[in-house]
């Protein structure tokens, strides 16, 4: 008879235990489904901010901390600086107004496998000077780095953003801190007429960040590794353009 009770409780008790696998999954799934539009949309405006912030248009104080524009204006600020948005495949460029939602990191693994793939650029105008961004994608220690640049006709850089899905706090995770981000302002992507990038670099022995002809930063303490990945970065997006880059400069 107790066996008979203790089958029948653990019976009760696998049971009531696969029922709530099944309620907590369903209400799990709904509420995915349910936030999948806020989710996407926050991508966007995230986006959008980021595109913005390499061009200088942020709401950034003093020298304090990073200040995007607000999700609430940001549309609307986006719509404003960004002229126009050109799409890269092949010989080919076309333009389309959705191009700043490509995901740069699928279009570098289709090239990898020798597949068509796609490159965005973001044309903005600010303060009667025209700006041409580009999307980032590369590796530091310990994951994915990413970021945008943007360029002046001159090939002068007007501003970065960087960002890292797991660098090492206060170390490698500062590349997306403004004193390394701000140090990138003013440097020359060109050294004797050819597509250079800008190097990290440790010993660079201009903390000031005054020569902007050396087409290098210092580096970030304690982050060797990292600042070669933003190196890497930087040379192979950029090379990436290499054509488009020349056309602009050639205009």
């Amino acid at each position: 008879l107790a066996m008979a009770l203790n089958t029948e409780k653990n019976l009760y008790t696998v049971l009531f235990a696969a029922l709530m696998v099944v309620v907590v999954g369903s209400i799990l799934a709904y509420l995915a489904s349910g936030l999948k539009p806020l989710i996407k949309e926050n991508e966007r405006f995230e986006k959008q901010q980021n595109i913005l912030y390499a061009m200088g248009v942020n709401d950034n104080e003093g020298t304090g901390s990073v200040s995007f524009i607000p999700t609430d204006r940001v549309e609307d600020v986006f719509t404003s600086y960004i002229k126009e948005q050109l799409v890269i495949s092949g010989d080919q460029i076309t333009q389309n107004d959705q191009a700043y939602l490509i995901d740069m990191k699928k279009q570098l693994a289709a090239r990898k496998k020798g597949q068509p793939y796609e490159l965005p650029v973001y044309i903005g105008e600010k303060d009667g000077k025209k700006y041409h961004s580009l999307p980032m994608d590369g590796k530091g220690l310990w994951d994915a780095i990413w970021g945008f640049i943007a360029l002046d006709e001159d090939m002068i850089v007007q501003g970065v953003y960087f960002d890292h899905k797991a660098e090492t706090p206060g170390l490698g995770a500062n590349i997306k801190e403004r004193f390394f981000m701000d140090d990138f302002e003013g440097e020359s992507i060109m050294e004797d007429g050819r597509l250079a990038g800008i190097k990290v670099i440790k010993g660079n022995n201009d903390p000031a960040n005054t020569d902007k002809e050396d087409n290098a930063v210092d580096a970030l303490a304690g982050a060797t590794i990292t600042g070669n990945g933003v190196t890497s970065m930087i040379s192979e997006s950029l090379n990436l353009y290499k054509d488009y880059l020349e056309s602009v400069r050639s205009n």
